[in-house]
């Protein structure tokens, strides 16, 4: 009902309901990006309180990022299934438990709960998964620079809680610095709640761009079953192959090192948490500029191309960081160096997803690959965590990880050169 006026309204001035849907995505995203960006700042925290080690609070952000991966294939499907609003708030109601754990927590166990299985299956069903099925169902002229926009809210979520949060925990206590994730959390569901549609038919619209509204197939499967029938399909086309094994790669290098053991690894160098955290906020302000023109840029150009320079880049910038000298100059660069494409290979993932698995398939089918993207950073988590312990150093893993992106830009090419003769193969 609320929607219907809403629209309504808009439409008198020209505004299509379409950017109404993005903005919350957009807020969504913003929010599950600060939950998950919680358990970084509280690794140092913690270890202090309660002794633990880095290892311990690594292992349960590892678990989390696993059971993120494993929810991930089925976030697409149960859109399809139960629709976006009711798959949102299922969401904020995992982050609320998972989030209200962590502030009450005195044993490890609770770590991997709340942490682990809670924000797991929150961030599991939505994930890059939401941004993916809102641009693909709601936009055909722009999907590329909305799937920017959107997926640039992790971006503008760690610009502005990462900071916040390290503040918080420093200022008065971690369990304070919990509390704005939580109170998102609650907005986010109750706007879905109000205001969310799943599918432009809803409204009587078409998709942005078409003149003729789309008509969803009837589902009546079961989401496991629609997701691993859209799996099986996969399997045989070679580039879920390709761009599964790269995202694999970008997870590693991204989600799973950097935004989980930048803040300890910085500690390790003499730098505080809040310190840190701001060259984590610098670096989310270019990844919000970098994401967003990579969608502009995946609308006009070759999106393998695109992949190819992104990887290329992040390789680069990794490389460099455990041999810079860690003053505020070094950092700096470094910050706006990976910031610039820290996400940027979202949006070509997702295009080139579509472009061969179709505006249905495409956003579960990218469920698989976005998983993918999630156990290499759920595998950086925990060997990064043990490999600190172990050697007491993070120089090894930074490392590996820009030999890695090297490997993704080569696999990237192969596929571009050969693709053809791989899909004939194949097929």
């Amino acid at each position: 009902m609320y929607a219907h006026f809403l629209e309504k309204k808009l439409s008198d001035y020209g505004i299509y309901y379409g950017w109404v849907i993005a903005l919350m995505t957009f807020l969504t995203t913003v929010f599950s990006s600060a939950v998950v960006s919680i358990p970084q700042v509280l690794i140092i925290p913690l270890t202090k309180t309660y002794g633990w080690n880095i290892s311990d609070i690594s292992s349960a952000i590892a678990v989390m990022l696993f059971i993120l991966a494993s929810m991930a294939p089925f976030g697409g499907a149960l859109m399809l299934k139960l629709g976006i609003p009711k798959v949102v708030t299922i969401s904020c109601i995992f982050s609320i438990i998972g989030l209200t754990t962590v502030i009450f927590v005195s044993e490890k166990w609770h770590l991997f709960f709340g942490i682990g299985l809670c924000l797991g299956i929150a961030s599991g069903i939505l994930g890059l998964g939401l941004a993916a099925t809102v641009a693909t169902r709601w936009f055909n002229s722009r999907r590329g620079l909305v799937v920017g926009i959107l997926t640039s809210g992790f971006a503008a979520g760690q610009l502005t809680f990462v900071p916040l949060i390290a503040w918080l925990a420093s200022a008065f206590s971690w369990k304070i610095a919990v509390l704005p994730g939580l109170f998102g959390c609650i907005l986010c569901s109750v706007l879905f709640i109000f205001l969310g549609k799943s599918w432009p038919k809803e409204l009587g619209l078409p998709p942005y761009g078409d003149k003729q509204i789309f008509h969803p197939p009837e589902v009546t499967e079961n989401p496991i079953v629609i997701s691993f029938k859209n799996l099986f399909k996969a399997l045989k086309h070679p580039a879920f192959w390709i761009l599964a094994g790269t995202f694999f790669i970008c997870g590693f290098t991204s989600t799973g090192l950097v935004s989980q053991h930048f803040i300890p690894f910085c500690f390790d160098n003499n730098i505080g948490i809040v310190l840190a955290s701001s060259y984590l906020a610098i670096m989310g302000v270019f990844n919000f500029l970098g994401t967003m023109g990579s969608g502009w840029l995946s609308d006009r150009y070759d999106n393998f191309i695109l992949l190819a320079i992104y990887y290329s880049f992040r390789g680069l910038s990794l490389l460099y960081l455990p041999y810079s000298n860690f003053d505020f100059y070094a950092l700096s660069v470094w910050a706006i160096f990976f910031g610039l494409d820290f996400i940027a290979t979202v949006p070509p993932t997702v295009r080139l997803t579509s472009k061969f698995f179709g505006i249905v398939s495409g956003p579960v089918i990218f469920g698989w690959i976005f998983a993918a993207h999630q156990y290499g950073a759920a595998f950086a988590a925990y060997s990064a965590g043990i490999s600190r312990d172990i050697i007491l150093s993070y120089n090894p893993i930074f490392i590996t990880a820009g030999i890695a992106c090297f490997l993704a830009m080569a696999l990237i090419f192969y596929f571009k050169i050969y693709q053809n003769k791989l899909q004939n193969n194949f097929e």
